[in-house]
């Protein structure tokens, strides 16, 4: 599986990555052997947690550096007048008879409860390419879907305010 990521998600990896293998493995590492000095290893709490946490640290490395590995690179190609990567996106959605508005942004960057959906999400997928005026469907899966008309397309761009996911 390859992932589109920006120039900005690829430098936002990287910095991350570089942060968990200089700062967070040491300080991780060090706790792990401070920790081991209590004593009983069966009984210690404090070492099985700090031994957690330099599972979760290798994890999100491994992560990072599979990300980078398959990144595909990918720039937002719209037109002014088309939904386009970054964009803001308000719609009017038919069956509930209301406007949202989200911002479609990376799989890396998605975060819902701020209105951040990915543009390989239903709705995301959906909209991208799309003007103002279109009616779509959105199909979110064999059983619901719906129709929504696009308002306003507010045009967008990458900039690195928008945090990346942690896991």
């Amino acid at each position: 599986m390859f992932d589109e990521l920006t120039k900005v998600d690829i430098q936002k990896l990287k910095e991350e990555l570089e942060y968990r293998i200089g700062t967070v493995r040491p300080k991780i590492l060090e706790e792990v052997k401070f920790t081991r000095s209590f004593g009983d290893l069966s009984e210690n709490a404090e070492y099985h947690a700090a031994k957690r946490e330099r599972g979760k640290n290798e994890s999100r490395i491994r992560y990072i550096r599979n990300m980078l590995k398959t990144a595909i690179i990918i720039e937002d190609q719209s037109e002014n007048d088309q939904v386009g990567l970054f964009d803001t996106v308000t719609y009017y959605v038919e069956e509930d008879d209301c406007e949202e508005s989200v911002r479609i942004v990376t799989t890396l960057r998605q975060n819902s409860m701020q209105g951040l959906i990915s543009k390989e999400s239903p709705l995301g997928s959906v909209l991208m390419g799309q003007k103002v005026g279109d009616r779509l469907l959105v199909k979110v899966s064999n059983d619901y879907s719906y129709y929504i008309v696009i308002r306003k397309i507010e045009k967008g761009n990458d900039d690195s305010s928008l945090e990346i996911r942690k896991f």
